[in-house]
């Protein structure tokens, strides 16, 4: 059972990898406060612009660069170099271990989301989705 809703914002490749099941982690250079058990909804950035699907959060490591690279480096989806680069400065790192990845039956545009949401931004870093909210319903009707 799902224990909230987030939104984040992804490069294309990362999404497509994701859903190919080449990385089964999400990597965040701070701490979200999300919980295990969470869904995670996939926003691919502009070009793309779309909701494209979603995945469960399984569990939530936050160690050292070094020590989630030596536990989640065959799924990370990056090379040596892309995940120390993308970590460089950050003593600890956070790895959202996802699982049940699923593509929504129809993709939700950034256009679309505007339109019935009126003044929607996807976020920066992550977002929360409560019950209640417009886009939550949005995304449920189209998973």
């Amino acid at each position: 059972m799902p224990r909230g809703n987030i939104l984040v914002s992804l490069n294309e490749r990362h999404a497509n990898n994701i859903f190919a099941g080449t990385k089964r982690v999400e990597l965040r250079r701070r701490t979200m406060n999300v919980r295990a058990g969470a869904l995670m909804w996939i926003y691919v950035k502009l070009p793309v612009g779309k909701i494209v699907g979603r995945a469960q959060i399984m569990t939530i490591d936050i160690a050292s660069p070094e020590t989630l690279w030596n536990k989640h480096s065959f799924v990370s989806g990056l090379t040596y170099s892309e995940f120390f680069e993308y970590f460089s400065g950050v003593d600890q790192a956070v790895a959202l271990v996802l699982e049940d990845c699923q593509k929504l039956t129809q993709a939700i545009t950034l256009n679309e989301l505007r339109a019935s949401l009126g003044s929607f931004h996807p976020p920066q870093f992550f977002a929360h989705l409560l019950d209640g909210d417009p886009l939550l319903a949005a995304v449920h009707r189209a998973a």
